[in-house]
């Protein structure tokens, strides 16, 4: 019966610690990886302007170091882009 109870008590720890790990994934660890998945994918499909003006000027503005000024081309119309500016890594 020891024994028993004993197997129990040792389920019972590894099912909470499960519980707390799973919590702390998905509460903290996921949303920083989703994110940065999302912004990764939005800065491939981004036209960005990447000159060395407007890296020195984002550099003054925000402290982003080669940083490109970039927008995200507007579904409905293929000639406008959208008006939200946002940064993407300089890569060249």
């Amino acid at each position: 019966m020891k024994e028993a109870t004993g197997e129990l008590n040792m389920t019972i720890i590894v099912s909470i610690s499960i519980g707390i790990l799973a919590a702390f994934f998905f509460g903290f660890l996921w949303p920083i990886i989703n994110n940065n998945f999302h912004r990764t994918s939005q800065c491939k499909d981004a036209l960005c302007d990447c000159s060395q003006n407007v890296r020195d000027s984002i550099e003054g503005e925000t402290g982003k170091k080669n940083m490109c000024s970039c927008q995200m081309r507007d579904t409905t119309n293929t000639n406008y882009y959208g008006t939200e500016v946002f940064y993407c890594p300089f890569k060249g």
